[in-house]
């Protein structure tokens, strides 16, 4: 499903899927949870308390790289089948993009 959401600029209209909008959603979870770490750091929390917030945020991050990853997979693969291309070479560009990722 296709969703129509309008930019800040009103002359400007981007059509997004249902999986952008679940990552943006994500995202804006995650940029809030940063902001949060600044204002901790700021108010001169505790060493732990940040680096717990750190780590959540690291793990949340890790969790749209999969999704990203996953979706990437499937659009990869099927293009490689639609197109009768080599499915070997598809298989490699997909774990060349995942060590990138892993680096």
């Amino acid at each position: 499903m296709v969703k129509k959401k309008k930019s800040k600029d009103i002359s400007e209209e981007k059509i997004f899927t249902e999986d952008q909008i679940n990552l943006i959603k994500r995202m804006n979870r995650i940029l809030g949870q940063v902001q949060g770490v600044k204002k901790m750091i700021e108010d001169e929390r505790s060493c732990m308390e940040i680096l717990s917030q750190i780590s959540a945020i690291k793990s949340a991050l890790d969790g749209v790289a999969m999704i990203i990853l996953e979706n990437e997979a499937g659009r990869c693969f099927q293009s490689a089948i639609e197109k009768n291309q080599n499915k070997e070479q598809a298989l490699k560009e997909f774990i060349t993009m995942i060590r990138k990722y892993t680096k």
